[in-house]
């Protein structure tokens, strides 16, 4: 059977654990100090068009969200996210523990906009109640859509004028950067958030996010905020290798373009057997309405999650396509697809 279900069963690309081979017996600095991840920070730098940003290496996504809001909120603020945010719904209530709030607002498409922002504003008027500072979104949504360019400069701008701090998770960055409708750059991002990530555990990595720092104000003591989160691994360099052999040159991009273009060929055969979406396909992550009957016939053969029952009779599933997802696989499923269409 084969799965649909997320793009990180795989282990890791061939490159990146071939450099690893590599640099197996060498002898490392540790903590993220060493040449790897020296060097994998210059490439993203150079990637991003900007020597002024902090780069730091953190095992993973809950980890990174947790590190990010936990170090920049005073214990009385709280973070703004959408009702579909990773950090409200898929997080077992991480940020919480840290004694910040998470304050949700209904997604448009799996997106914030400043008007929904200005809703939680408005209600958090005074010192009784969390005060707002930081919004968080994610790019992929967890709809799979992106935010365009100027959306995301539309959010920007308003949270500078409300002195709001803006986070990106990137978990699906490559993703969100190659899909067909994207028109942002990682420049554009630098420029437009105070502090993101690129997800490598999610497009061909074994594990690690890069966080970057944009915002000058949040880089003092962060390694000390990293250690007192336990985010700061002795083996650091396992980190830095991954990440050096994705941006030494336009692997994380072709990465990320592959599982757009095989979510692209489900999404063409879907959409030619008539069946609806539940939100814009576009990227790596397909939310389709099915019938209960279809979903049953396609789980004897195929692994996916089932999102929500839209009625008795349909239920919003979800696929998904990654870096390591075979052309063949996808025909098998389209052909399956289709066939079940025709009856």
């Amino acid at each position: 059977m084969y799965s649909f279900m997320n793009d990180y069963s795989e282990g890791a690309h061939p490159r990146i654990l071939e450099l690893m081979k590599q640099a197996n017996l060498e002898q490392n600095t540790g903590y993220g100090l060493d040449v790897h991840s020296l060097k994998a920070k210059e490439y993203i730098k150079s990637k991003i068009g900007r020597e002024d940003v902090d780069i730091h290496f953190i095992p993973g996504g809950t980890q990174t969200n947790l590190l990010v809001i936990s170090s920049f909120l005073r214990p009385y603020q709280c973070v703004i996210a959408a009702d579909t945010g990773h950090i409200n719904v898929h997080e077992t209530g991480a940020v919480e523990a840290t004694g910040h709030k998470v304050v949700t607002v209904p997604n448009v498409d799996g997106k914030l906009t400043p008007e929904g922002i200005a809703l939680v504003l408005e209600a958090h008027t005074d010192e009784h109640m969390v005060q707002p500072k930081m919004v968080y979104i994610s790019n992929t949504t967890e709809l799979g859509t992106i935010y365009t360019k100027a959306e995301l400069t539309a959010i920007s701008n308003f949270c500078k004028e409300k002195k709001l701090l803006l986070f990106l998770d990137g978990a699906r960055l490559a993703s969100a950067l190659t899909c067909k409708a994207n028109d942002l750059t990682l420049s554009d991002i630098a420029s437009l958030v105070d502090v993101f990530y690129i997800g490598g555990t999610k497009n061909g990595a074994l594990l690690g996010e890069a966080l970057v720092l944009c915002n000058d104000c949040l880089k003092e003591d962060f390694r000390y905020l990293i250690k007192h989160r336990g985010a700061m691994m002795a083996k650091g360099f396992v980190m830095g290798i991954q990440f050096e052999a994705l941006f030494e040159d336009n692997l994380y991009f072709d990465l990320g373009e592959h599982a757009n273009r095989m979510a692209e060929r489900i999404a063409q055969a879907l959409q030619e057997g008539g069946y609806s979406f539940y939100a814009p396909p576009g990227t790596n992550q397909l939310f389709p309405i099915l019938s209960n009957e279809t979903i049953q016939k396609l789980s004897e053969k195929f692994v996916f999650s089932v999102q929500f029952k839209v009625d008795s009779a349909y239920s919003v599933v979800r696929f998904v396509t990654s870096w390591a997802t075979s052309e063949e696989s996808v025909e098998a499923f389209i052909k399956e697809l289709l066939l079940l269409s025709s009856k």
